[in-house]
């Protein structure tokens, strides 16, 4: 086996990670059984490993994930009443007045066929508050019912 041309380690800097992406795009078509795709496949794991420590993806917004669907199927509102309930009911949940509770989220999950990690979106709770890290008083939890966010006080024992 051929020596590698650069003795690459854990990438710690954003100048590291950018020199590993550049060398990545050089040697990006390398023939199996070479030193530069035994180099490739060494940066794509540090590259990942880097990514995945440091650059956020934030989650897709539920809304826009149904939207894009429906689009896709040729879908219109109307074909989710049986799914969210009444015209208005449709209406006020695609436009965000009212919330996706978890019954709506696995019909739409089978129906939609979207992922039912898209319902549960970190990012979006953050956004809204949701759950706040800093204040051990407060635990919020997702509610099966028609309100799907309640708050609950909890009390330390003494």
């Amino acid at each position: 086996m051929k020596a590698m041309p650069k003795n690459w380690k854990v990438l710690k800097s954003k100048a590291e990670y950018n020199e590993a992406l550049a060398r990545t795009i050089e040697i990006f078509h390398a023939e199996d059984g070479t030193s530069e795709a035994d180099e490739l496949d060494l940066l794509l794991v540090l590259i990942k490993d880097y990514e995945d420590k440091n650059i956020h993806v934030p989650s897709p917004d539920p809304l826009d994930v149904i939207k894009m669907k429906m689009s896709e199927k040729g879908l219109k509102a109307k074909d989710l009443e049986p799914i969210i309930g009444s015209k208005g009911h449709v209406s006020s949940v695609l436009s965000g007045k009212k919330e996706l509770t978890l019954k709506m989220a696995k019909k739409l999950h089978a129906f939609l066929g979207i992922s039912a990690e898209v319902f549960i979106n970190e990012d979006k709770f953050l956004q809204k508050g949701m759950y706040k890290l800093a204040d051990s008083q407060t635990f919020n939890y997702l509610n099966e019912g028609e309100i799907p966010y309640e708050k609950k006080e909890i009390k330390e024992k003494n």
